[in-house]
């Protein structure tokens, strides 16, 4: 059984990695204002093209949608807790390849200021963890 002193702990970690996932997705979209990193989804397109640099410019694009919709579908299933493991992982690789892209295109610097290194570990232990309090999973969970 898992300890009951992790409860809350587990669920902020969720919901931290789900809320600034989201929060990405959102200032793409332009819904961040003046506090954007990026504003729009020109802008962002732009910023994956520099960071896949390596890539065809038609799938630097795909990249930019993949990743999008990945990082809405993910950050969803981390909060309502469904099949969270998947969702933690899939979270942790994502910000892992985001993390060697920028690091390879920015420097090191770049990937440490957004904490996106960070963000993979957690996903990461995140998955690790054997039981999802307060989820869909929990509650569909096999006797």
């Amino acid at each position: 059984m898992t300890d009951q002193k992790v409860l809350f702990t587990q669920l902020f970690l969720r919901f931290a990695i789900a809320i600034t996932t989201l929060s990405a997705v959102a200032d793409r979209f332009g819904f961040c204002g003046e506090n954007s990193a990026w504003g729009n989804w020109e802008n962002f397109e732009k910023y994956t093209k520099q960071l896949t640099f390596f890539l065809p410019e038609i799938l630097s694009i795909f990249s930019a949608y993949t990743a999008t919709f990945l990082e809405i579908i993910f950050p969803l299933m981390l909060i309502f807790g469904f099949k969270t493991k998947i969702a933690a992982y899939g979270t942790g690789f994502l910000l892992l390849i985001f993390a060697f892209s920028m690091t390879i295109t920015l420097g090191i610097k770049a990937p440490l200021d957004y904490s996106v290194w960070v963000g993979s570990a957690a996903a990461f232990l995140l998955a690790t963890q054997e039981e999802y309090f307060f989820s869909i999973d929990t509650l569909t969970k096999k006797s």
